[in-house]
């Protein structure tokens, strides 16, 4: 082997890391965009509860059955913390398996 078929292997090499990091990162900023996306209709369907009503609603369950709230229930996680019903509830969404960052 020649020290340009070395220099072609590595370049090779190289472009192939360069392409998975770049196929990972790109996944990563979809499933962030995913999330927020999710966290977003589970705001909007507690607003227009609040709008409607005049009170937040206590859980997820209530969403789903009243405001036709749907996701991923096999990707996604919600943390869904009401405290009274005149204020808004905190929402986290997080994709299951997902690492801590």
């Amino acid at each position: 082997m020649s020290i340009r078929d070395i220099l072609k292997l590595a370049v090779i090499v190289v472009v192939l890391g360069l392409c998975v990091g770049l196929f990972g990162r790109i996944e990563r900023t979809q499933v962030s965009e995913e999330t927020q996306l999710i966290r977003k209709a589970v705001k909007d369907a507690v607003l227009t509860c609040y709008a409607v009503e005049g009170a937040y609603p206590d859980d997820l369950e209530y969403l789903r059955e009243h405001y036709h709230l749907a996701y991923d229930e096999d990707r996604y996680f919600i943390t869904y913390e009401s405290f009274a019903s005149n204020r808004l509830p905190d929402i986290w969404v997080t994709e299951k398996g997902a690492k801590a960052e």
